[in-house]
């Protein structure tokens, strides 16, 4: 149900018009594009803060802004987040080894519309259970996207990604979530990656909102590292994250963030 203004729910979501997903395109292809480029930079003996360094530089170089850069103290571009951390792991120089898994997390603000999305990469040689982990994940923002359609809910969001990852015996983290977005990089929804069907707000054509299941290859929880961005897996295992911004459109959802190269799942497939 929609307020009396007619631009947000009762629940608080932004109900945007339909020329406004054109500035979530934009937006969108080019945090996509920034990270089909950085691919080829991922490898063995490479650091995370270099990677962060070139795609702070490309942001600069499209004329656009980091919506990361001094969001509550932080000073990167990117989140790389290697292995068993699960989310907002701090660029640095701790150089990559062969095999390692990792989620580079992108944001950026283009004409005030803001981008958001991460994908999973490799470097050198994908090992066997961190590629069926990574494909896992993958699959599970797909269902979740297949579900974001309106009459349904955000639980039916949830509860798809959960029956899936589960069903592949992997867990679902719990402490972290999608979110809505637009104009600003955080406002309702909190869009939970597990949940019960039918529950919580239903959706409406034009919500504008992330969807980023972290999946873990062990259990669920997770904790906060000393500086108080990183977190990992409570039991060390390799954690994954896809990331897609979406618009919920008449008939289901527009994804923002579409590889234009289509690397999206680091096979490329």
């Amino acid at each position: 149900m929609r307020s009396k203004d007619g631009r947000t729910t009762k629940d608080g979501i932004r109900i945007h018009e339909a020329g406004d997903f054109a500035g979530m395109h934009k937006a969108g292809a080019l945090a996509a594009r920034i990270l089909d480029e950085i691919a080829a930079h991922v490898f063995p003996g490479q650091t995370t803060g270099e990677i962060d360094r070139l795609i702070t530089q490309k942001v600069e170089d499209a004329g656009a802004k980091s919506a990361t850069i001094g969001y509550k103290g932080y000073q990167h571009a990117s989140c790389i987040s290697v292995n068993h951390v699960v989310c907002h792991g701090i660029p640095g120089d701790k150089k990559l080894k062969d095999g390692d898994i990792l989620n580079i997390d992108v944001t950026v603000i283009v004409d005030g519309w803001f981008g958001d999305t991460s994908r999973m990469f490799v470097a050198g040689k994908l090992p066997r259970k961190a590629e069926r982990l990574i494909q896992v994940t993958h699959d599970s923002l797909m269902v979740g996207i297949e579900a974001a359609k309106p009459g349904n809910t955000f639980g039916d969001i949830g509860h798809a990604i959960q029956v899936y990852a589960e069903s592949q015996r992997m867990s679902v983290v719990r402490d972290f979530c999608g979110h809505g977005l637009g104009q600003v990089f955080h406002a309702p929804p909190n869009v939970l990656h597990y949940g019960r069907p039918g529950t919580g707000p239903v959706l409406e054509e034009g919500m504008f909102f992330t969807i980023e299941p972290m999946i873990n290859l062990g259990r669920p929880e997770t904790k906060i590292l000393a500086d108080e961005w990183t977190a990992v897996t409570r039991d060390k295992s390799l954690s994954a994250q896809f990331e897609h911004s979406i618009g919920v459109t008449a008939d289901g959802a527009d994804i923002f963030t579409l590889s234009p190269a289509g690397k999206f799942h680091p096979t490329y497939g």
